[in-house]
């Protein structure tokens, strides 16, 4: 059934002419679509693609007040479109020394040009995967855009396993470098070109023509801690009051999937015989200050109440003996939801976590359904698993969007357009460095990723892991498979016998120094929220996209900008010092303040309990007093820390931190003015319930 669309498309842009059973095109025409991008049109492309399925539509006044005076930056007597009966593909011009980032949320590659042997060009196959850590382009979110360091961005709205060959193959007759764009099954495409004239303005300019950024609920911003597995209502509770007891900073309790009679495959049913009163478990952790998040997968067992009803609604293979419902009928979303109102939603549970909506194309015995898989609505088994992440988030998005409500999810699984989605990705995958690479790569794709911590090696393996996931978009503590906290024991087994390190005092003590760092820079982050709503500047982001022209940080994938005006370098265990890149301009040390200029590397030597920081010169760095969990009347008390010299303004966004109000102008801006011995705070908006946020101190950094 088709559904509705936010766009209209035209019909196609190339002329073809017949030769056998494949099509050749002429010369394209190019659309305007919106300031600043432009849309190719090849054949008779699929119903069912991303933009088919759009979360939100494009922020056109978003993109209208983006400066633009530039041309379509491809040549277009340089992009062909040939189609066949095995599908479409498309060739598009690249320049000798190009360099290509994007296509999804990467955890193993950076720049998608180079191979381990040195060599450019690259082949990467675009499906989704639940085990990343690989160098053929799979991964939790494979996204088909892309940016180069040309200065354009290129999106191929598609929900196929494409191929995009980065620059290594090149066609009879032309021997210039090319990227060819290879596509199964489609007898067409819609193309889209994004201008710059910076990769950061191209990658601005698909967010908005995403919808626009999240801006996630004030509490979002906190810290998450998951618990056991398989504790009841009783063992939740006792350990929920044992963090607070230690004063660990948590707003959301995560609960796994013992809530429910059966997972793999879900019941959507309360298990009872842990969880007695459901009611009141929930209202005694809402005492604590506890916000909940709670586990589930998709798949719908036997025993669930809507099994029956669902069963028409829902693919033709089975998954752990559970249906796959088709979220891209109106009737799956609704059956779905009506078992979900009555066991999360009608009792005001605040997220949920969507787990195994991803995909293991590799396994010999593969968990998930086949490619084979017919579904209701039309779309096969190869486009579901593209979109099926993407399509599960929107449903469950429905009931707070009805409300007002702002969530903040987690999802295993993502794709194309998803900027305006409140869901964070995670993985199975628990390699440090891969973690931290995800953290860089996923600014380029209106993604967002959490390094998620469970056990470690080490106290200093927990410690490098804590200081990374304190600088992500979502703070998660998984102690899904650990009885208790990973600083009381990060020995697995050891943990769940109960035998607690005899210097987890010391170590509880530095978790809790780590996790105030994260909720004092709430009040910063929230502000690069708000201009990621607006403008599409992703919060966290790699140094290349602010550094287009320093070579130096084409290939830097172990740093990454956390807002504007923080460098983030995370160490890993082992390493007793690192070197760290600094781009143009002056740099001040987070911990020591000791300056430094830019286009420089440093040696850093931090230890265990110190993440190497740099904070740009020439800002106005706000900074809270930490709090453990955030309320409804939570006021930061905020320290204006002035780096540097003539520092820029810098906004605070204040709202009521929960609803979406602030969408309709329920926000004010608070504007913090500093020049030399002058400090001003001008406030405008229309936000008028009890304040977030408080000056108390202004100091020279």
């Amino acid at each position: 059934m088709r559904l509705p669309r936010w766009f209209s498309f035209v019909f196609p842009l190339c002329a073809l002419a017949v030769h056998g059973a494949e099509y050749r095109s002429t010369t394209p025409r190019v659309d305007s679509v919106a300031p600043g991008i432009w849309r190719i049109h090849f054949g008779n492309p699929e119903l069912f693609t991303p933009t088919h399925f759009r979360s939100a539509p494009m922020d056109t006044a978003g993109l209208e007040k983006m400066p633009f005076s530039r041309p379509m930056p491809l040549d277009q007597a340089q992009i062909s479109c040939r189609i066949s009966d095995r599908g479409c593909s498309v060739l598009l011009p690249m320049t000798p020394g190009e360099s290509i980032y994007g296509l999804g949320l990467n955890t193993e590659l950076f720049d998608m040009t180079q191979t381990a042997k040195g060599q450019t060009g690259r082949r990467l196959f675009l499906k989704p995967t639940d085990s990343p850590e690989n160098d053929l382009g799979e991964s939790h979110a494979p996204v088909p855009f892309f940016v180069s360091s040309d200065g354009y961005g290129i999106f191929v709205d598609t929900a196929r396993f494409a191929s995009f060959y980065t620059g290594d193959v090149t066609p009879v007759g032309r021997g210039s470098k090319t990227m060819l764009v290879d596509v199964p099954a489609a007898k067409g495409l819609d193309v889209y070109v994004f201008a710059g004239p910076t990769m950061l303005d191209a990658v601005e300019r698909y967010n908005l023509f995403s919808g626009g950024g999240v801006v996630p609920p004030l509490w979002g911003l906190g810290v998450q801690y998951r618990g056991y597995g398989k504790f009841g209502a009783d063992e939740s509770l006792a350990l929920a009051a044992h963090l607070r007891a230690e004063r660990i900073p948590c707003d959301v309790w995560g609960v796994e999937p013992g809530w429910q009679s059966a997972s793999y495959s879900c019941s959507f049913v309360w298990d009872t015989s842990r969880f007695p009163d459901p009611h009141g478990f929930l209202a005694k952790m809402r005492d604590m200050g506890y916000r909940l998040n709670f586990w589930e997968h998709a798949f719908t067992s036997p025993s669930s109440p809507m099994y029956r009803e669902l069963q028409p609604w829902s693919g033709n293979y089975l998954v752990w003996g559970g249906l796959v419902p088709d979220f891209a009928t109106p009737q799956a979303r609704t059956i779905f939801l009506r078992q979900n109102d009555v066991s999360l939603f009608n009792r005001q549970v605040e997220a949920v976590k969507l787990d195994e909506c991803d995909y293991q194309p590799e396994s010999p015995t593969p968990w998930s359904f086949p490619l084979a898989t017919a579904f209701p609505s039309g779309l096969d088994g190869e486009q579901m698993h593209s979109l099926f992440g993407v399509l599960y988030q929107q449903t469950m998005l429905e009931p707070y969007r009805e409300k007002g409500l702002r969530t903040w999810g987690l999802v295993r699984n993502s794709q194309a357009l998803a900027a305006p989605l409140p869901y964070v990705l995670y993985s199975d995958s628990y390699d440090h460095r891969s973690y931290v690479r995800g953290l860089v790569n996923e600014g380029f794709g209106g993604l967002l990723w959490t390094p998620e911590v469970r056990d470690a090696a080490s106290i200093e393996d927990l410690y490098r892991r804590i200081e990374t996931v304190v600088f992500s978009s979502d703070a998660v503590i998984n102690s899904w498979f650990i009885k208790n906290p990973a600083w009381d024991q990060v020995d697995r087994d050891k943990n769940n016998r109960g035998e607690l390190m005899p210097e987890r005092e010391t170590v509880t003590d530095t978790v809790r120094k780590l996790l105030q760092l994260r909720m004092s820079f709430i009040p910063y982050l929230y502000t690069a929220f708000n201009e990621y709503h607006s403008t599409g500047k992703p919060p966290i982001r790699a140094l290349v996209l602010d550094w287009p022209d320093d070579p130096n940080v084409r290939e830097i994938d172990d740093e990454f900008m956390f807002g504007d005006s923080v460098l983030v370098a995370p160490m890993f265990a082992g390493q007793s010092s690192r070197n760290v890149y600094l781009p143009a301009g002056d740099w001040f040390d987070f911990w020591t303040h000791a300056k430094f200029g830019g286009g420089t590397t440093v040696e850093v030597t931090n230890g265990i309990t110190q993440i190497p920081l740099f904070v740009r010169s020439g800002t106005l760095l706000p900074l809270a007093e930490p709090v453990e969990h955030i309320k409804p009347d939570t006021c930061f008390n905020i320290t204006v820390n002035i780096v540097g010299n003539k520092p820029g303004d810098f906004t605070l966004y204040e709202d009521d931190g929960t609803t979406s109000d602030y969408a309709q102008g329920g926000q004010n801006q608070i504007q913090l003015h500093a020049n030399g011995a002058s400090h001003s705070v001008l406030g405008s908006g229309d936000y008028h319930g009890p304040p977030r946020f408080k000056i108390t101190a202004w100091k020279q950094f």
